[in-house]
């Protein structure tokens, strides 16, 4: 009782052991009895309940009729319900959902009912090869059973578990599938344990306990978090659909891409959706679930943008990222370390019964709440659909991600609406990936910003200290260097000659460049003619390299020969490097034969930046004047930016301005004569 005039309905943990006879439930039943005792839990063989309640016993049941054994069916079910209630104990009934004993016979006898789908919290359905029952039910001398065929028992359990999807989904059930030769009470044991002790409230308290350990390790320490979501925000792709496709395609179950879609089209994207998804993963052997999500992760590409501005993010001290998503945290987990994300992105996420929670729109919300009261944090949030909406209107700012008009989500145009004509959404604005994807809504009602742009990235950064700044790396005292510099250094190599030695650098460097920005597999053809696995930079194609003209052209082709899929851009002044030569890009490589007072190289730096606020900037030359690599002021120049790295084949001490026939440019071309 709640108060005077008012009561609050009691529903148990009340759970259905399923299979067709020979599967073992009773045996099961017994076992788990004498593993689980009998203070927290209640066990139940559905034949002994009616057996106890029917006046003569279960032989005077047998000799009813099928109306009459309902009453008493739904009785005996009532019953078990009563006692969990008083006993404050987990119920587990073992029973039969369909007779099928006679295989003339074309349809299944249901004997499940109504009060058993009101009752029951959970069904385990035990799935074990119709071979192995088959054998079973041969084996037990005790009861006489029908002789049938294995092919029969394998449509009987085919038609059971069909029947069980669709009636648990439609009555708020939780439905799991244990799959195997034998029982294994272990496995059972622990979903018990799990179904006693998990509720939306013990789910919110999992998962903010992780999230408070996130936020609570001392290298972090964080002012502002960013909160991202995963599927069609931080990915264009969801990897639920594709985990999901792979299941059907690799384990040859046709239709079972659409599982997710069926799920919440039945019970909506609520906290039992999402424990019921959680079951349907549990029902993958580990092995091939881990396989599955190396799949998925292969298929995953994050948007540059946000590689860029979370690479940017993990340079500033106070600042956390946090990719909090309803999808699964293993496919997370292998495409941030496939994108050297890892170290600085956490991840809020769970997929199997072990993660201990499950991630909901209701929870995205709580724990933005969470980061706000309990450790006062700021938080800024990115979403795509609705079902980021709680988490959105409750981030001190919000991001929506708007994607392709063809496979974003179509409620979230009314959810917006409504959320800002009601005032829940502040300080809202829309980014749009890819760039070609239409606005949502008016764009004065919802500004577009761009993840690259200086100004956002300013306003959303700029309070917190950077870590570090740009990073200068020569290589004046190591043999190659002596060996590759031999040629530059000498009067009597120009023309042709010395573009050549200035190319051989550029490939050298090329391999420093690669220690920065990693590398990544690729698929190459063997010399046997077998296909085999090479390596190039990562992320290759959304590289782009800048010859700084004249002289920095031969030394940008040999990094060009390393880098072949990245694009390729000649500029004499910063302006020549447009907009469209950075968009989408990831790092941008500057290319020059000489760096002397670094002033050059700081005007294309900052121009760069001018363009794009979080794209990496690799500068490489020949040689730089010694002055430069403890200049402070060239560094305050470069912005204190940690994501510049400098390499350089050499150092010098000496302090010249070259002209005629002792400028760079000049003995490249062999143009010495003009000056």
């Amino acid at each position: 009782m709640s108060g005077a005039g008012s009561s609050t309905i009691v529903k148990p943990i009340v759970v259905g052991l399923y299979g067709v006879p020979g599967t073992g439930k009773t045996y099961l039943l017994e076992q788990l009895r004498q593993e689980l005792g009998e203070v927290e839990f209640a066990f139940y063989e559905g034949s002994q309940v009616i057996d106890k309640l029917v006046p003569d016993g279960l032989n005077a049941f047998k000799t009813m009729e099928e109306h009459e054994k309902v009453v008493w069916r739904q009785q005996a079910i009532q019953s078990i319900r009563e006692e969990c209630i008083t006993s404050r104990r987990l119920g587990l009934v073992a029973g039969h959902l369909m007779f099928w004993d006679d295989e003339e016979q074309e349809t299944p006898t249901k004997v499940c009912t109504q009060a058993d789908l009101a009752i029951y919290s959970h069904i385990i359905y035990l799935d074990f090869a119709a071979e192995i029952v088959l054998q079973r039910r041969l084996n037990d001398t005790g009861r006489n059973r029908p002789v049938v065929s294995a092919s029969h028992l394998r449509k009987w359990q085919n038609e059971e578990k069909m029947e069980f999807r669709r009636v648990c989904y439609e009555h708020q059930i939780l439905f799991s599938l244990v799959t195997g030769q034998s029982p294994f009470s272990t496995k059972i044991s622990d979903l018990l344990h799990d179904f006693k002790k998990h509720t939306e409230h013990h789910n919110l308290r999992v998962a903010t306990s992780r999230l408070d350990k996130v936020v609570s390790e001392p290298y972090w320490q964080p002012n502002l978090i960013l909160m991202i979501d995963g599927d069609k925000t931080l990915t264009p792709q969801d990897t639920g659909m594709l985990f999901w496709k792979q299941v059907a395609q690799k384990q040859s179950m046709p239709g079972k891409e659409l599982a997710l879609k069926t799920l919440f089209g039945n019970m909506g994207y609520t906290y039992l959706a999402f424990r019921q998804a959680m079951l349907l993963h549990e029902e993958i052997a580990e092995e091939d679930y881990d396989e599955l999500c190396a799949d998925v992760a292969s298929e995953v590409q994050i948007h540059a943008d946000f590689v860029s501005l979370l690479q940017c993010a993990a340079t500033r001290v106070g600042v956390g990222a946090v990719l909090v998503s309803c999808g699964l945290r293993r496919v997370w987990k292998k495409v941030l370390e496939r994108e050297g994300l890892s170290d600085s992105v956490d991840i809020i996420a769970a997929g199997r019964l072990g993660d201990g929670y499950v991630i909901t729109p209701n929870t995205k919300g709580a724990l933005v709440s969470h980061l706000q009261d309990e450790h006062g944090i700021e938080v800024c949030a990115f979403g795509d659909g609705p079902m980021d909406m709680e988490m959105l209107s409750e981030a001190d700012e919000a991001i929506v991600v708007v994607g392709d008009e063809e496979s974003r989500s179509k409620a979230m145009d009314a959810a917006l609406t409504v959320a800002l004509d009601t005032g829940k959404l502040r300080n809202a604005r829309q980014t749009l990936l890819p760039s070609t994807a239409p606005p949502r809504l008016d764009t004065t009602k919802l500004p577009l910003i761009k993840l690259s742009d200086p100004s956002f990235v300013k306003n959303l950064l700029g309070r917190a200290y950077l870590r570090g700044g740009p990073c200068w790396n020569e290589m004046t005292d190591t043999s190659e260097a002596q060996l590759l510099s031999t040629p530059m250094r000498d009067a009597a190599v120009a023309g042709p000659a010395l573009r050549k030695a200035h190319h051989r650098v550029g490939q050298y460097l090329a391999g420093d460049v690669a220690r920065i920005v990693g590398l990544q597999k690729c698929p190459i053809k063997h010399v046997l003619g077998l296909p085999a696995s090479g390596s190039q930079l990562f992320h290759e194609n959304q590289t782009t390299i800048v010859a700084l003209m004249r002289g920095g052209e031969p030394m940008a082709s040999g990094v060009n020969d390393a880098f072949p899929a990245a694009m390729f851009v000649h500029a004499h002044d910063p302006e020549d490097l447009e907009p469209k030569h950075l968009e989408g890009q990831l790092t941008v490589i500057l290319v020059d034969s000489v760096i002397n007072s670094g002033d050059t190289i700081v005007s294309f730096v900052q121009h760069v930046r001018k363009l794009h606020g979080t794209i990496r900037i690799v500068v490489v030359a020949g040689v730089v004047q010694a002055g430069c690599l403890t200049n402070k002021d060239l560094d305050r120049k470069l912005g204190q930016d940690a994501r510049v790295h400098i390499f350089a084949l050499r150092s010098s001490e000496t302090k010249f301005k070259g002209s005629g026939k002792t400028d760079t440019g000049n003995r490249l071309f062999n143009t010495t004569k003009f000056d």
